[in-house]
Parts: structure tokens; sequence; C-alpha cells
């Protein structure tokens, strides 16, 4: 086992293919993980497309993947405790620059590094972590529902239950029920917000967040738009609206429906401006723009743990299972929503 295949994106070039390269050998603190699945996001696209710009890059040239699932196959020198040989587990997508040592805890960071993007992540039949960036998984939990936690599940967990601090009864919108606006509905409806009105131009993405628990789905086109948010909140419009779709135009209409006190959630990313064209009103309602970005450290061991105990059922997340060595046609197929995925898994 001296090399392997690894989805490589090169920065300069801005070219990525399948390569084959040499396997990984873990250092102190260290272990290398056999990967049984990795997601792809839309973030991997941005990074390809580039859109998003690695901040802390450290090297031209980087494995894409930050949401992994696996088994330990080795453990680093002086790793005698923690996590044995061939415990499955998934992987937090991110670590510190390690300038602040142990300061993975504190939050925000400016310097977090996020796998895939920063660093190498897990389109590859091995990776390497950091031992404290792994969560053990049950037996249970599938390797490709594990896989999608890290990000597509806690990125919007950590919006719903921290970020927004949404409660029971509260009002939620969700523009973009993709990979992570469909989590963002299911999770909202499992802390208990209502009503739950989720938005999105497609038809097929609007019947699936019903299936995932919205009370309403809305065409952001219909010239009744407004109209409907107020009439399904009893006229108070909305508690909080979450950009999961990172487009100007959404932020400017989900602005617009916020009642008294309420809050944009930017999920989504985009390299463009925020504009909000409202006025006098954005004031005198008290409305406020919050940022988000990725999951906290404790979203992913949470959320483990609640799939584990059957409060979240993940397998109608897993669009199609797709060989590594195709990873460029999944991310065609990301990019150009063919059959409309929620979450396209790499199998090594």
């Amino acid at each position: 086992m001296d090399t392997m295949l690894a989805g490589r994106f090169h920065l300069d070039s801005r070219k990525f293919a399948v390569e084959e390269v040499p396997v990984p050998v873990p250092g102190p603190g260290e272990v290398l993980i056999e990967v049984k699945a990795a997601g792809v996001c839309l973030s991997d696209v941005h990074l390809l497309d580039g859109s998003l710009v690695p901040l802390f890059a450290t090297s031209d040239t980087v494995t894409v993947g930050h949401e992994v699932s696996g088994v330990i196959h080795t453990l680093g020198p002086g790793l005698k405790r923690g996590l044995p040989v061939g415990t499955r587990v998934t992987l937090e997508a991110g670590k510190t620059c390690g300038t602040c040592a142990g300061c993975v805890r504190h939050r925000p960071c400016t310097q977090m590094l996020t796998a895939g993007i920063d660093y190498d992540g897990g389109w590859a039949e091995y990776v390497i972590a950091r031992a404290e960036s792994l969560i053990p998984i049950p037996d249970s939990l599938p390797f490709d529902q594990a896989a999608i936690i890290p990000d597509a599940v806690s990125t919007p967990y950590a919006a719903v239950v921290a970020t927004a601090g949404v409660r029971a009864a509260q009002s939620v919108g969700v523009w973009g029920v993709g990979g992570v606006g469909a989590h963002n509905v299911r999770l909202a409806r499992l802390v208990g917000a209502a009503p739950i009105i989720a938005v999105d131009p497609l038809p097929s993405a609007r019947e699936r967040a019903l299936a995932f628990g919205a009370d309403l789905a809305l065409d952001p086109a219909a010239p009744d738009f407004a109209d409907q948010v107020r009439a399904a909140t009893g006229g108070r419009g909305l508690d909080f609206a979450f950009d999961c779709a990172g487009v100007p135009a959404v932020r400017d209409q989900a602005a617009s429906v916020l009642g008294l006190g309420g809050s944009l959630i930017l999920v989504g990313i985009t390299p463009r401006p925020l504009t909000i064209t409202e006025g006098l009103t954005f004031n005198y309602l008290q409305k406020q723009v919050r940022g988000h970005y990725g999951g906290f450290p404790e979203s992913v061991s949470e959320l483990v743990r609640l799939t584990a105990a059957g409060r979240l059922d993940l397998a109608p997340s897993i669009t199609d299972h797709i060989p590594l060595i195709e990873a460029a046609d999944a991310v065609h197929r990301l990019e150009n929503k063919i059959g409309d995925p929620i979450r396209l898994i790499l199998v090594p």
C-alpha cells in the first residue's frame, strides 16, 4: 500500500483530476483513516470554479473533500490512548492553524482551516486526521450518512440551535432547499419551529421540503409571495429567515418578510456584497443580520447522538453513490443540479 487515488485540485492552474499519489503517513497526534464515504458539497464546487478561494492554503495542491467517514487504519507515533485501530469514525471538517494551541474550542477563529480547502481532505482512499477531530460512530449509522454530518447537517444545525437559537413555535423561512437547506428544514422541525416556510424556484425542491417537514413551500417568484408569508405567520412575519443559497436577491427578499425583531441568518456563502434595499422599516422593526459559517466542534458529536437515538434519519438525504474515480462527474451533476441531488457520495 504505497499509493492511492485522490481527487486533487491544483490551485495555480485550477485543474482538478483524480490522481495516483503516495499514501500519507500520520505524524505525532495524527491518525490515518481508510475512507469509506465522502460527500460532495456545493463548497467543493465553489472551490473548483474559483468562487471560493482558500485563505490559509498549506500547499499549491489540495485533496478535495471535507465530509468524510471511515475506519481508523494507523495510529501516528506516540498515540497510545484514545480510539483504537478499526474504530468507525466521522471527521470534523476543520482544524486550527496551530499558531494558537487549543483554540479549536474558541469561536470565532479567523484562522480555522477547512479540510479539502486549506489542507488535504477526504476525496481519497486514505486521509490524515488529527486524533481530536475524530468522532466515533455506532455500527447502526451507515458510513454514507455519517459522512455528510460534518457539513451538510452540522452547518444548518449550528445555524438553527446556536446562531439563531430557534425556539419552539417560532416561525422560520428557509431559502434554497438543496444539500444544506433541506437539512435546515428538518432541523427547524426537530426543534419545534412553526410554521416552517421553504422557498425555492425548483418545484422538485419544494416537494422535497414538504417531505422533510416544511409546512409551506413557496416559489420566490410568485407575485403574492409576501402575502403568502404574512398569511402563514398570522400577519407577524418571520422570526428567522435562513439564506441557504448565498444569493444577494435571496437575502433582500428574506429580509423584507421578517417580522418585529426578526433575524436574517446568512448560511449560504458568496463573495458578492450583502445588499438589503429595505429602508426605515428595517430599523423600525429592529431587524437583524447574523453571519454564520460551518458547524461548531460539538455539533458533529451531538448530531451523531441524535441519529443514533433515532431522532434524525439521514437516509433520505443520500441521492446516489459514485466511484471516487468519477469525482469530476459528481461535481458536474451537483453544479448543474442534474437529478436535483441532496448529497452525492463518493466511494473509494
